[in-house]
């Protein structure tokens, strides 16, 4: 662990899995942290989420890989269903010769045993200062430090900050100042007991259900005991960027035409939540002096490529190592850390947008959609995926080197 040269913290935005995922690799470089947090307690909403092979080496390299594995459920497979006429488009072993090519696992969890994960090692550091219910809302800085006020006019200083705060970043708002791009696709999640879950999709499997303009997706959770359910749907109605309590009524007006066996699961939950969902149009620079954004603040995407965690955790185990690179020279390590991760977060949010369309085909499109993986072998699935499941922390600065 190198020293750090300065005796003023880095100020990280943010308490979310970006965020302390961010204060972890920043510790592990001999930094004191300050994570701001706008919410009353340091917590996480949500449901279940996929974690690849990737988020997998990042939390190794975070040194939480014990905690995150120990709360996950080992997939045997992913697969996509027509939810139309339930015809198996594609089925990917996530087996033994899955971890071998990858080097971990595929695993799926809930969002709130990643963040649990992740916190109780920040706090075991004893080098992590938390503030909640602190909003930032201006920020100076100048050659050697930044400054951030929040709502009362409380000033922290620190060697640098780390914008962390989510897809309504107030430090991208600050520096960038751009418009979300409101997708019109509405999600909704809810979390299912297992004694209340269909037996015939009781499927150790990341599976998900396509149809025209939605899809429908179910996995395990907490060792079995609990399923994920979210559907996703094209809204009739003009759609603001948020969160809300949804309806039944709603959801169950936009899945006519499908199939009995993929239908069940909208009538399952008792309480849904609703996220009218956008993204960002892709950018070339997060970094503006000794401020640099990271996690949904610098790349928000859709849910379509299930790596929303995976890339602000690599975000975080990339920036430690652009540090160590560069002796703890913010400068030169912001500039190697944007290098190093702009151009692959942007195929994320890009691969996002166009999977999005693939599932949510219709007419010939559709047609086109299922014919796309007949008789391909697994191993051809896995070289298709190398480049996002092949990224780990020694090869996590290779793209910097190309983009100069």
């Amino acid at each position: 662990m190198s020293t750090a040269p300065t005796q003023l913290p880095v100020l990280v935005a943010g308490g979310g899995i970006g965020g302390l995922a961010a204060a972890l690799a920043l510790v592990r470089q001999g930094f004191q942290v300050t994570v701001l947090e706008q919410a009353p307690e340091i917590g996480e909403i949500g449901a279940g989420i996929q974690i690849g092979p990737n988020g997998f080496h990042a939390f190794d390299a975070l040194g939480v890989g014990d905690k995150a594995r120990s709360r996950a459920v080992y997939t045997d497979f992913m697969v996509m269903h027509d939810a139309i006429d339930e015809y198996q488009v594609g089925k990917i072993p996530t087996d033994e010769k899955f971890r071998q090519r990858f080097g971990n696992p595929y695993a799926v969890i809930h969002r709130a045993d990643v963040h649990l994960s992740l916190l109780e090692a920040a706090q075991e550091t004893g080098q992590v200062q938390f503030h909640t219910s602190t909003r930032v809302v201006r920020i100076e800085q100048d050659d050697n430090s930044v400054t951030v006020w929040d709502q009362n006019g409380q000033a922290f200083k620190g060697c640098a900050l780390i914008g962390a705060d989510g897809v309504k970043s107030v430090v991208r708002e600050q520096f960038v100042g751009d418009p979300a791009r409101v997708t019109g696709h509405v999600v909704y999640r809810a979390v299912v007991e297992k004694k209340d879950f269909p037996q015939d999709l009781q499927w150790n499997a990341a599976a998900i259900w396509v149809g025209p303009n939605c899809h429908l997706v179910h996995y395990p959770l907490r060792g079995g005991e609990q399923y994920n359910v979210v559907v996703t749907f094209h809204s009739r109605e003009q759609e603001e960027w948020g969160v809300k309590d949804g309806s039944k009524e709603e959801v169950q007006s936009y899945f006519q035409g499908i199939s009995p066996k993929a239908r069940q699961l909208i009538d399952l939950p008792k309480t849904w939540k609703r996220w009218a969902t956008a993204d960002r149009e892709p950018i070339g620079q997060w970094t503006y002096g000794r401020v640099t954004l990271l996690g949904d603040a610098a790349h928000p995407t859709t849910q379509y490529m299930a790596q929303g965690a995976c890339m602000a955790m690599e975000d975080a185990v990339t920036l430690g190592e652009a540090l160590r690179t560069h002796g703890n020279d913010w400068p030169q390590a912001l500039d190697m850390y944007q290098r190093a991760r702009v151009a692959r977060t942007a195929r994320i949010v890009l691969s996002s947008r166009e999977m999005g369309r693939i599932y949510h085909a219709k007419g010939v499109e559709r047609l086109v959609r299922n014919d796309l993986w007949r008789g391909r072998s697994p191993e051809r699935f896995y070289d298709a995926m190398e480049w996002l499941y092949g990224w780990n922390v020694g090869n996590c600065l290779d793209a910097a080197k190309h983009n100069a």
